[in-house]
């Protein structure tokens, strides 16, 4: 990484004097870390804010093809290390610093995480910022601001308790409001149509407002003259109703206020009632049309028409989400711009695309018509003539075959389908690995691609590596740059020349110091926030990712009570001492995967007060997982727990981030992990489990999990301690989802599993084999990453091109 040449250390020190000067009236021997902390945000949001400008005067003057990425969460995490790495400042912000006795890594754990998404999806769309940057693209993201993002999660006797995260108090330091391009957004009414000659007028009237205020936060790439933004919108009511407010009606006066403001006030409202249905609704309405008006405005700005808007937009929606942002363009062309439907549905399907994150149909969204209907009165009209059009010309591709038609139409049987919808009005549509892409063409989609196969494509996810390798794991970057040179740190291809080293005892040895210096620092932090003694020799064996049953944390589980069950029978066996580490947040209405939570926590609650096993196995369930947590943990993994059902993961990325600091898969052949398996070899991954074709078999053929049950005694074993309870606790409905539908074959998968373990205990005795293996994953992992991805997207879906070039 190039030290940034235009700012000294003397000037860096006189702009955060009077930072602290100007904006907290206090000099630096008397400020205290948070005040230094937004001192420093402020100077460096002010640098970020100058190379945009300097960024966007270029894209104008070169008329730069402008790629815009709507996602309903960014899960950003901390900006401040990230920002100054990026801008090559971390040294000198660390010297000036230490000229004031100040720390800078105390500075950094001031800052809140801005968990402005739920899980993989958040921070894939926060890595590819990080990636249009670097690649000096011209991006923007859209989303929400929600006040309260992602909950903390805070366990009580091992269940999942939801506080808020109140992130903005300290988060804010990072945005900047741009109340100057606020825009309007239209709920409820009805619709008033009328002619003027040819012109189709059309009014919404007796609607409710509402505002939409932008802050834009600022992302750099790695060299830093690249910098993305990530507009974030926040809701507002367009002010008091003061005849209301004057006749006394108070509360009705300040009602609007507050129904405005919740729309972002809360990232995922539950929807398993018909108000969180509503809310969701008119949150990723509010997105969409904001963003679209935004776009549209910014567009017309510069180039005075919609004409060319394909050849200078690329609108990517990250999942279906902001699906809306079809019919919201249509009407922004036919209603406000006079065009035709035919000119318009050209421009729009053009400059839209779509990317899939889920094979699973119950995952594919849907809205009760009548609620649609009655919020979005106008593109709901849209959105009908849309699958009225569509549904006529697929009628014709199929030769009038009307069960295929009914299963790719946008309404069918009261219910709006946003992912039919995302297909028929987009130009392409990608999945986020291989085998996600093909079973994307062979099932879930499988009639759009017998009609439209030319939209199909893929591009596998990546990760903004800078962040969880460079900034996450110094001591192995510090290895990495002395072996092979710091260019991987701007082309993550070279990291294949780590791999020539795989006999080097000398490497093989320090690459094991680094990962149990890494585990040690773990260790220490596990111990002051839980009290837990962990052993940093043992196996590192880490599961963290969104808790869903697909995921099947539950399978890991049962594994660790069958394995309590073998060192119970067999004291003396030959069992590496193991630290199984979880971190995960359930969704707040999915009981069973709370119960699964406090299953996890409970197993390891009865592991701690057996003195018999407590030395060899050991359970840390992390408490309110966040980006944080993850780029302290990603660098300790030994194994890395990628075990979903195959066919239900679409790819992962933590799977990457635990790659690229060395830690062993064991995994099935899902997602992303297909094409780990690919990149490391037979050698250095550990598979298990039924493949994906294998699991439509066995589904087709009657899958029965009692007979898993009768034929393994380990797992009787461990299904039966459910009925009978831990610790107190009995976990039935466990059981029985297991015994009696198992529908991701957790049973199924079980025995390969335990293999799968028995193996990993065999070869970690191997310090050689393990730490070449460790080699192997680091040197291969350089195809994930996001710099990557980007470029594929660009290439193949948005046809851009970057802004600047090396003479730049």
């Amino acid at each position: 990484m190039k030290v940034n040449q235009t700012i000294t250390k003397q000037q860096f020190r006189d702009a955060l004097r009077q930072k602290l000067s100007h904006h907290f009236g206090v000099q630096p021997e008397n400020a205290d870390y948070d005040t230094y902390y937004r001192a420093l945000g402020l100077l460096v949001r002010d640098i970020l804010q100058d190379k945009r400008k300097n960024f966007n005067d270029q894209v104008r003057e070169k008329e730069g093809k402008q790629v815009y990425y709507l996602c309903m969460e960014f899960l950003m995490g901390r900006s401040l290390k990230n920002n100054l790495y990026n801008l090559g400042l971390e040294d000198i912000a660390r010297e000036v610093l230490s000229d004031f006795d100040i720390k800078l890594e105390n500075i950094y754990k001031r800052e809140p995480d801005a968990g402005l998404g739920n899980g993989g999806l958040g921070r894939l769309a926060a890595c590819f910022l990080d990636g249009l940057a670097t690649g000096d693209y011209a991006a923007m993201g859209y989303s929400l601001r929600y006040e309260f993002g992602i909950f903390r999660q805070k366990l009580v006797d091992g269940w999942q308790t939801e506080l808020p995260d109140a992130w903005l108090p300290g988060g804010d330091v990072w945005l900047v409001k741009r109340p100057n391009h606020t825009v309007e957004i239209k709920f409820d009414g009805h619709i008033k149509e009328s002619w003027d000659g040819n012109y189709h007028h059309v009014e919404q009237v007796d609607y409710n407002a509402v505002e939409a205020v932008p802050y834009d936060m600022y992302v750099p790439g790695a060299d830093g003259k690249g910098v993305a933004v990530l507009r974030l919108w926040s809701a507002c009511a367009p002010g008091l109703d003061m005849n209301l407010f004057n006749q006394g009606d108070y509360i009705r006066a300040v009602e609007r206020d507050a129904m405005a403001e919740v729309i972002t006030k809360v990232l995922y409202p539950s929807d398993n009632h018909r108000e969180g249905k509503s809310l969701r609704l008119r949150q990723q309405y509010f997105l969409v049309s904001a963003s679209i008006q935004d776009i549209i405005h910014r567009h017309l700005s510069q180039y005075g028409s919609l004409s060319n808007l394909p050849d200078k937009v690329a609108i990517q929606l990250n999942d279906t989400h902001p699906a809306l942002a079809i019919p919201e363009l249509m009407r922004i062309m036919l209603d406000e711009c006079g065009m035709g439907w035919e000119e318009a549905w050209d421009l729009v399907t053009r400059t839209v695309a779509y990317t899939n994150h889920t094979v699973m149909a119950e995952a594919l969204e849907v809205w009760p018509e009548d609620l649609f209907q009655s919020l979005l009165p106008r593109i709901h009209q849209i959105v009908q003539e849309i699958n009225r059009r569509a549904s006529e010309e697929m009628m014709m591709k199929t030769g009038g075959n009307s069960q295929k038609v009914s299963n790719m139409a946008i309404i069918s049987y009261g219910m709006v389908k946003m992912a039919n919808l995302s297909v028929i009005g987009s130009h392409s549509v990608n999945g986020v690995s291989q085998l996600h892409s093909q079973i994307l063409k062979d099932t879930v989609f499988h009639d759009f691609y017998t009609l439209y196969p030319e939209k199909f494509k893929n591009v596998t996810n990546g990760i903004a590596y800078r962040r969880w390798l460079c900034q996450s794991n110094p001591e192995l970057t510090q290895l990495l740059t002395k072996l092979i040179g710091p260019g991987f740190t701007t082309d993550a291809s070279q990291l294949q020349k780590f791999g020539k080293f795989e006999n080097d005892k000398t490497v093989l040895a320090e690459l094991e110091t680094i990962k149990r210096n890494n585990k040690v620092r773990l260790s220490n932090t596990i111990q002051r926030q839980s009290g837990i003694l962990v052993d940093p020799d043992s196996i590192f064996d880490v599961q963290v990712k969104r808790l869903h049953e697909y995921k099947r944390q539950h399978l890991n589980a049962l594994h660790i009570l069958a394995l309590y069950q073998y060192i119970k029978e067999n004291p003396n066996a030959d069992v590496k001492p193991h630290t199984f580490i979880f971190g995960a947040k359930a969704a707040p209405g999915y009981y069973l995967a709370k119960q699964i939570i406090q299953m996890i926590c409970k197993i390891g609650q009865m592991l701690e007060k057996d003195p018999q096993v407590r030395d060899l196995i050991k359970i840390v369930y992390l408490e309110d997982y966040r980006v944080t947590v993850a780029e302290e943990l990603m660098p300790a993994a030994d194994v890395s727990e990628q075990i979903s059902l195959a066919g239900t993961e679409a790819s992962g990325t933590g799977n990457m981030k635990l790659m690229i600091n060395g830690a062993i898969t064991l995994g099935t052949l899902d997602g992303a992990n297909v094409e780990i398996h690919r990149a490391v070899g037979d050698d250095n991954i550990v598979l298990f489990g039924l493949k994906a074709d294998e699991v439509d078999s066995l589904k087709a053929s009657g899958y029965n999990p009692m007979v898993y049950y009768n034929n393994n005694a380990y797992l009787r074993g461990a299904i039966d301690m459910l009925s009978r309870g831990i610790e107190g606790t009995d976990f039935n409905d466990i059981r029985n989802s297991l015994m009696n539908k198992d529908p991701y074959m957790v049973m199924a998968d079980f025995e390969d599993y335990h293999r799968a373990h028995q193996y990993i205990n065999q070869i970690y005795g191997d310090r050689d084999t393990w730490n070449k293996m460790s080699l192997h994953n680091i040197a291969g992992a350089g195809i994930f990453s996001a710099d990557r991805s980007i470029a594929e997207y660009a290439g193949n879906i948005w046809h851009a091109q970057p802004i600047l070039t090396k003479e730049d």
